[in-house]
């Protein structure tokens, strides 16, 4: 049991603070923050995060992702580590941008199954977003963890929730099938309750590591780009996750604020959350 918790103190660290929180940090006129929290099931924490301002080429870009592991946290550790760094090496990068991260998706996540005996049933979901330069936005997701934007108080949802039962014609074109037993979720062969993740070799056949990816312009009216995993979404709407950190100026507190909202909801998972404010 102590080996556990020691390995649990190494993975909050690599995480953030001691306290398992990101203090809020501002970069010219953007404040980011984020908080996490391990959720009630009997393993260790799966969820890793990048909240960070970076100068590449000339450019300032701000780098946010959550990656929510399942059947252990190697693969969203993996990714924590790799995968902004893969998407930056594409060539393609400034001049086709979604091609670059639709590109480093598929690569890594070959990568990944290369490592098969490493990593075993490790796989995760991922939702990323890159801002270039405080003016655009690209966000890209594999799974059930999501960005959401506010403008003017509306939520607007900037990824793809890849449900089971919604790409099961593609599931099954690729010789699986969806499990739909009473009082369960659809699950990819029986087994994983999202249509698209990393890794996990044994359902890869069925399972795409295709990104959905959608670009949006930063303006006037943009308040705050929130990114949560799905311990946020199973038990709130986006309306209402926006509605209840809107007048909360400090991102950290903000993430924090709505990670405790979802376990007071009796959300069971790990949860991470990311909120990035335009002042």
């Amino acid at each position: 049991m102590a080996g556990r918790e020691i390995l649990h103190k190494m993975k909050v660290g690599l995480c953030g603070s001691d306290t398992g929180r990101g203090k809020t940090k501002v970069w010219k006129n953007i404040a980011h923050g984020y908080d996490f929290v391990k959720g009630k099931e009997d393993h260790l924490m799966e969820d890793y995060v990048v909240s960070e301002f970076k100068k590449v080429d000339g450019h300032d870009l701000g780098l946010f992702a959550i990656f929510d592991g399942y059947w252990g946290y190697d693969v969203a550790k993996y990714l924590q580590n790799n995968l902004f760094d893969n998407i930056l090496k594409e060539k393609v990068f400034w001049t086709d941008t979604e091609k670059a991260i639709r590109n480093a998706y598929i690569s890594t996540d070959i990568v990944i199954l290369e490592q098969s005996l490493k990593f075993g049933k490790s796989g995760s979901t991922a939702v990323t977003g890159i801002l270039i330069d405080g003016k655009m936005l690209v966000v890209a997701n594999v799974g059930d963890s999501r960005a959401v934007m506010s403008k003017n108080g509306v939520a607007y949802q900037l990824s793809v929730d890849h449900e089971p039962s919604k790409e099961q014609k593609e599931i099954e074109s690729r010789g699986g099938f969806v499990s739909n037993f009473p009082g369960d979720v659809p699950r990819v062969d029986g087994e994983l309750a999202v249509a698209r993740a990393f890794g996990d070799k044994s359902l890869k056949l069925h399972v795409s590591s295709v990104p959905d990816i959608t670009v949006q312009t930063i303006d006037d009216e943009t308040e705050f780009i929130l990114f949560a995993s799905d311990g946020v979404w199973k038990v709130m709407s986006n309306q209402e996750a926006v509605d209840l950190i809107k007048s909360i100026k400090d991102p950290q507190a903000a993430a924090k604020e709505l990670i405790e909202e979802a376990v007071s909801k009796e959300s069971t998972d790990d949860i991470s959350c990311i909120v990035v404010r335009f002042q």
